[in-house]
């Protein structure tokens, strides 16, 4: 019998390859504003940040405040390159057809947002009534607010619920929340989560196999 009744899944960097796409859109913009920072830098430390966050530590690294239109122009930007090249995690399609416990998806992300990166990579039919974004709440990681609202609406306890989640921030979200949590690291390069995870994996083929 599994411990588990409920899977709750991160968006970007579980479902969806985004992460190295948003987070180039930001390195490249802050570098547009003197930042000087690369890839690498965003990875570890916008990965898994809302906005405001993101945006407050390019205001120290360029010393001065963004423009009022930065966020907006973000969206706008990271959606067409979104649209460009987006792609779901491999392995994950194969995990959403033979999975055969209820899942959702529950993200920092506005849910339009999440809608179009489910929508380009076909996932979407998959989480149409079971989508959960921060913003709707107005708290983010790591407040557990929105893996707690996602576990209620979907009628379990945070510890009949497995989170997955790609980012600590995520990770610490959920374990505050009283959830179990594996991390997926494909592009956690520093190994952060093996620290902070109940369990970690690189290779969503062996998702099932654990739960």
């Amino acid at each position: 019998m599994n411990k588990y009744k409920c899977i709750i899944f991160d968006c970007d960097g579980v479902l969806v390859d985004s992460e190295p796409i948003s987070i180039q859109v930001l390195v490249d913009m802050a570098n547009e504003l003197g930042a000087n920072i690369d890839l690498a830098y965003g990875m570890k430390h916008f990965k898994g940040s809302f906005m405001k966050a993101c945006i407050e530590k390019i205001s120290l690294l360029i010393n001065k405040t963004v423009p009022a239109t930065f966020e907006n122009d973000y969206r706008t930007e990271s959606f067409r390159r979104f649209n460009e090249s987006m792609k779901p995690i491999k392995g994950i399609k194969d995990v959403l057809d033979r999975l055969e416990l209820p899942f959702c998806v529950a993200s920092s992300g506005p849910e339009n947002k999440i809608r179009l990166n489910l929508e380009l990579t076909g996932l979407l039919p998959y989480f149409e009534n079971n989508i959960f974004s921060c913003y709707t709440i107005q708290k983010w990681k790591p407040d557990p607010a929105v893996f707690l609202w996602a576990a209620e609406t979907m009628g379990y306890k945070p510890n009949e619920c497995l989170v997955i989640e790609d980012s600590v921030s995520g990770v610490i979200a959920a374990k505050n929340g009283g959830f179990d949590v594996f991390g997926y690291t494909e592009h956690d390069s520093e190994n952060e989560l093996q620290e902070v995870a109940t369990k970690t994996f690189n290779d969503m083929s062996k998702l099932l196999e654990m739960i």
